[in-house]
């Protein structure tokens, strides 16, 4: 069994709780689904998918996710409490369209929060969609700006550009 604190760490680390306060936290985790999955299973495959707009957050484990975007293949690997994916899935619903294959690495606890169900609050709590919302675009700006350090310190590394090397 997780533990609540893991899952509170979980989502602080996520970015998506950073501008609630504790008692809108407590809403946001009433609306969370808490999965376990076992090393060598699948979260998700590009035929099968149940999760639909769901977004998945990493509480403890690793998990690994696949796709093929614009005809490229992408791997990322989820290790930190507090890792996202499906965020594609989440927030672009039937617009955007990408199919992931999510294995389990490690036994692992996830977070799942459908979009509809956050949905649910647009008319009683605004502001919590709001700054979920806004800690996603957080995250997604960390993210690509910890991927363009690398790719640039990658690009140092092989033209040995900037005397770094």
């Amino acid at each position: 069994m997780i533990s609540n604190e893991n899952i509170i760490k979980a989502l602080h680390r996520s970015t998506l709780v950073a501008e609630l306060r504790e008692s809108e936290i407590e809403i946001l985790l009433g609306l969370l689904t808490t999965q376990h999955y076992k090393a060598g299973e699948f979260i998700a495959k590009p035929d099968s998918c149940s999760l639909k707009d769901a977004l998945l957050i990493l509480v403890e484990g690793k998990v690994e996710v696949s796709a093929i975007v614009d005809n490229e293949p992408m791997v990322m690997l989820l290790k930190d409490s507090g890792d996202l994916a499906r965020i594609i899935s989440f927030a672009g619903s039937n617009i955007v369209k990408i199919d992931a294959t999510i294995e389990v690495k490690e036994d692992c606890t996830v977070l799942l929060l459908e979009r509809a169900r956050l949905e649910t609050l647009l008319d009683t709590h605004p502001s919590i969609v709001y700054y979920v919302m806004r800690g996603l675009v957080r995250y997604v700006h960390s993210l690509a700006r910890h991927k363009s350090a690398e790719t640039e310190e990658m690009s140092n590394y092989f033209y040995r550009l900037n005397g770094r090397f």
